[in-house]
This record gives structure tokens, sequence and C-alpha cells, in this order.
């Protein structure tokens, strides 16, 4: 029965019982850790034969001649350039691998714009106002790049399928201070929706009033499938822009992060030929080349983009009894109350779940009194401050499944007793 229905003796009741279950988890002395995506021992496990891909035995020359285990390549090599271009859908000749992480191409993005500008424009730096938009909830590590530098962030509310399109296009096309916008456009983080058809194209077709506006296309879960015949789509946003007569809008990444070992991979950028032109002068500047053995493992290991696929059919296997123990325990413990509601994914890394307003925070601190540690309330909103206060991101790949279950018992009791508290006092 709904919470909302309920008298205020009946919620003082409710109150009792989830203060009593609450009390019983705190005394068992729990220790578990919801705070992150990242991925757990059992799919780490299945990458280590790329570790015994290179050996003395082995040549370390790739198929172009080069020795990997020398200076040079800027882009990586022909090998690794296939097997990324293949993932995050891009011809060869528009990627350049880097190293083993994203994250950390977006920040040199950022950081070469604001010292250098983009393609010639002015530098960010000196520009009086630098602003990006937002996509909320969103990835916190993003908003942490755009906070570092000192760009205003401004929210855009996510819809079912992707940002509000209409407040996108108005607010780009009359503010030249609007250099960018965050995407996470496949299974985000952290509701786990993906961008429609529409969405895409609406993108493609923007008309920004500044000429170095770029769109941060980050597809880090582009082939996190959860599902072998339940899977989105997405179209391809280099294609639909170079259609819409806006080619070099878009800068588009990813990473074997999550794919192979997360401290370990390889990542790349894919953009138009004038992009990337721009950005190997950098590059030269700021490197000989990035790990070719790395990319040359990671090549050899999966053979080809097939192989890649059928390796993230492991991790499926792995993470759908996750997912499955946080999203029936929801249902069975939350479901038809009216206190909270949550994202239903068919990939990705997370749940996103949502409470009454103004009990997020009560809800994380209850569960961290408990001995579970959650994405901290707010961190998916710019300056880690959610204006409604009811948004968590709930992260169920690494503990066990034993230790899932457990956390998802304490997350439904917490919600429960910060509901019953929060509506007491409206009562």
């Amino acid at each position: 029965m709904s919470y909302k229905q309920l008298s205020k003796e009946e919620l003082l009741k409710v109150k009792q019982d989830a203060q009593k279950q609450y009390e019983e988890y705190k005394a068992m002395g729990l220790k578990l850790d919801m705070s992150r995506g990242k991925p757990n021992t059992e799919q780490l496990d299945i990458s280590m034969e790329m570790i015994d891909t290179l050996s003395r035995s082995h040549a370390m020359v790739g198929e172009e001649g080069i020795d990997c285990r020398n200076y040079g390549v800027l882009d990586g090599i022909i090998e690794a350039k296939r097997l990324l271009s293949a993932m995050i859908e891009c011809p060869v000749d528009n990627i350049i691998i880097y190293g083993n992480s994203s994250l950390n191409i977006m920040y040199d993005t950022v950081a070469r714009s604001m010292t250098h500008g983009v393609m010639g424009s002015t530098p960010w730096a000196k520009l009086d106002k630098v602003k990006f938009l937002c996509p909320v909830p969103g990835y916190d590590r993003h908003f942490a790049i755009t906070e570092f530098f000192g760009i205003e962030m401004i929210n855009v509310p996510m819809n079912p399928d992707g940002p509000d399109m209409d407040m996108v296009e108005k607010l780009v096309s009359e503010d030249a201070a609007i250099k960018g916008i965050w995407c996470v456009p496949k299974y985000s983080n952290p509701t786990g929706i993906s961008y429609s058809d529409e969405v895409v194209r609406r993108f493609a077709r923007l008309k920004p009033a500044a000429e170095d506006f770029r769109i941060y296309w980050d597809n880090a879960y582009g082939i996190h499938h959860l599902y072998d015949d339940d899977q989105d789509y997405l179209l391809e946003i280099l294609e639909e822009c170079a259609k819409a007569g806006n080619p070099d809008m878009v800068y588009k990444f990813c990473s074997t992060s999550k794919v192979t070992f997360p401290g370990s991979g390889i990542a790349a950028i894919s953009a138009s030929k004038a992009n990337l032109d721009f950005i190997r002068k950098q590059l030269s500047i700021q490197t000989i080349g990035h790990d070719k053995l790395n990319q040359l493992r990671h090549a050899r290991f999966f053979k080809d983009f097939d192989g890649m696929v059928n390796h993230m059919k492991k991790h499926a296997a792995i993470l759908r009894p996750k997912f499955k123990i946080v999203l029936d325990t929801l249902e069975k413990e939350l479901g038809g109350l009216e206190i909270a509601r949550w994202t239903n994914p068919k990939g990705g890394y997370f749940i996103s779940l949502d409470t009454l307003d103004g009990c997020a925070k009560r809800v994380v601190a209850l569960c961290k009194d408990a001995g579970v540690i959650m994405t901290g309330a707010g961190a998916t909103y710019p300056y880690g401050k959610d204006p409604h206060d009811s948004n968590i991101r709930i992260a169920p790949t690494y503990p066990s499944n034993e230790e899932l279950q457990q956390a998802c018992n304490v997350l439904a009791v917490c919600v429960k007793l910060a509901s019953a508290e929060k509506l007491l006092e409206e009562a």
C-alpha cells in the first residue's frame, strides 16, 4: 500500500518497524561497498589469458613492421586502430589510440581547449565565461573535469530517450559561451537509458552560437549489453554530424576499461580529420607514443571485434544475476509503496534510484551507518548538488552476489525509514 495513503498512526508504525529492522542490520557489523562501478574479480579473471599473448617467445613486431618495444607511432598501431574503430563504430582513419583511460583523453581535450583553443579559436582561458551543458543525473567524473577548470555547468534534464533537446537546442543556439555538452549516450551513467535516433539526429543538427562548440560523446558502454537478445541500438553520431553538415562538432570517446583490465586497458578518441589533425599537433609535444605493447596485447587477445563481442557475453553472464538481485529486491521491498522509482537498464554498469524529494542524503547516511557505502548523494549532479535530493546511483558490479543481496536489503530498509520520517514531517 502506498505510504502516501497512510494515516499518521500507520506511518509511525511503519517507521517503528523499519527502525527495528535497521538496528538489526547495524548490529551485523557489515562492511559492504557499492560506491563505484568497478568490475569484480571474476570479471577480471576472464581476461587473464591476455597476459600470455606476449612473451619472450612471441614476436613484438606488429603487422606493419613496427617493433612495439620501441619509440614511435603517435596515434596507435594499426591492429589496435582496427579493433577499437570497430568497437566505437568509426573508420580506421578517424581514430587515435591513447593510453589506458578515456577519462584522461577527456581531461586532455578540455585542458587543450583551455590553453590553445579549438582548431584556431580563442583559448577558453582567455574568455570571460565558459559554460558546459550537463545532462542530469550524469557521470560525476565528467562534472569534476569541468569544475576543475572553472567551467560553469548548466543542468539539462534527462528524458527517457536522452537529454531534453528542446533545452539543448535553445541554449547552444543563443549563448556563444556554451562550448560543450557531456554525453553518455548508450546505457547512460547512472540511468542506463540510451539516446533515441531522433535525439542523436537533433544533436547532429545543432546550430551552436560558438564555432568551437563540441559534443563530448563518451560511449563508455557501447558494447556492454546484459542480454544477447534484448539490446539497445545507438545511431552513429559522427556519420549523422557529417550528414548534417557538422562534421567537426563531435569528439567520441571509448576504452576497454570495463572490457579487459580497468587499470591497463586502451582508450581512443574518434573525430573528424580536421579535429584529429589539430589534436595530433598537441599530442606530438605531449608524447612520443603510448604503450604499443598493450595495444598489441589487446589486438592479439581478441583477434577481431567478434572476439571482443564474445568476450562481452562472458561479462554479461556474470553481471545479469547482480542486476537481477538489485531489481528483484527493489520490487519486492519497495514496489507499490510510492516512495521510490528506479531504472531497469539493458546494459551498462548502474541502476538509478530516485527517492522522495529530500531523502537521498538521509538514505545514503543511514546506509553508511549500517556498513553499506553508496555513491554520495548528489554525485550525479554538477557541484554535487542534486536540487531534489532524490537521486542515488546503485553500482551492483563489485560485491559478491551474497554481499550485494545484503546491501540491497539494507538499502531498501533505509529508503523505507527515510521516507516514513519525511512523510511524518510533512503530516
